[in-house]
Order: C-alpha cells, then structure tokens, then sequence
C-alpha cells in the first residue's frame, strides 16, 4: 500500500463526506505508517493525530479507539474492492480464475496494510471484514456460511502467505492454485 493510496481515490465523492472520509484516511494511514515503525500497544492516539495532522477532537468524531480505526481502514479496502469489480463483478462467480486472481491483485495494493496487522497479531480485523463482504454478497442456497467462511479464510491465508514469501510466485500462478483446490472440491 502507498501512502495516500485512499485518499486518493476520494476524488469522487461529495464535499461534505468527502472532507469526513478525507480525515479518517489520514487517520487510518497514520496509524498504518506508525505500525511500521513500532509495535501497536506502544502507539498513542497522540501520536496518530500529530502524524495524520489532525486534531484530537477530529479523531473522537470518528472514533473511540486506535482499533476502531483500523476496522474502518480496512472497511474502506473491502468498498473499494466492491467498486473495482463493480462492473465485472458476477456475483454468483466466487470461485472463477478471474475473481480470484483479481482478488490477490487487489490486496496487493494494500499488502503493506495486510502485513502489519498479520504482525500485530490482529488477524481478526482482515478475517471479519472479508467475512462480512462475503456474507453479504454470497450467501444464499448457491452458497452456505461455512462455505464462505472457509473460502474467506483460504483466500486471506493464502495471500498472506504469498506476502510473507516476497511474492515467490506471479500472482496468476497463485490464482491458478487456488482455482484448483475449490474446482477439485467442488467435484
């Protein structure tokens, strides 16, 4: 993930919102280069509004906690990947190569974010919010709970043991491992 890889994207928006999630993204991404340089219990609301240049009030507005924050970021990757595949996106595609491969694409641009919260032992942020997304759009007879959950945990383990091997494989090859594993149980 670049720094400023949300903020970004925020051209779109309207004013108001935007200015709302403006300040958050600051926050989120503050908090996100601060992990990179300590540990996530030594690391202060001070610091995160002095380094995303924010006040402390502009940081209650949004949130109680540093946690909090973090969800949010990672609630902003999961929307911003509904966007990307908006278009092209069936629905009813879960296990096609494309999906899959656009999947690990995807995370890879905020595979700086995945890392740090693997390190952090916080795992559960990444876990929960896939999980959510994958409930609210593909749960239905097609597919089960436990279905997706399992799917849900195979694609983010996968990927963020793709990270932690510096990417020893393209991402296509990767794609194409997985295809196989949910094509072979399928059958």
């Amino acid at each position: 993930m670049k720094a400023g890889f949300l903020v970004e994207k925020m051209k779109n928006i309207g004013l108001k919102s935007q200015k709302s999630r403006f300040n958050r993204m600051c926050i989120g991404e503050a908090l996100i280069e601060l992990l990179k340089e300590k540990d996530f219990k030594k690391i202060k609301i001070s610091h995160v509004v002095k380094k995303a240049g924010v006040s402390r009030t502009t940081f209650y507005k949004h949130y109680d906690t540093l946690e909090e924050v973090l969800y949010d970021y990672m609630n902003e990757i999961v929307a911003d990947y509904t966007i990307q595949r908006k278009d092209s996106f069936k629905m009813n595609s879960l296990y096609d190569y494309e999906t899959i491969l656009f999947t690990f694409q995807f995370f890879d641009h905020y595979s700086d974010f995945f890392q740090i919260i693997a390190k952090n032992n916080m795992y559960s942020i990444l876990i929960d919010a896939i999980n959510r997304f994958m409930t609210r759009y593909f749960y239905s007879d097609k597919y089960n709970l436990y279905e997706l959950y399992c799917y849900s945990g195979g694609i983010l383990n996968i990927f963020i043991k793709w990270e932690e091997q510096n990417k020893d494989a393209p991402p296509e090859e990767i794609a194409q491992i997985v295809y196989n594993v949910y094509h072979h149980l399928q059958n």
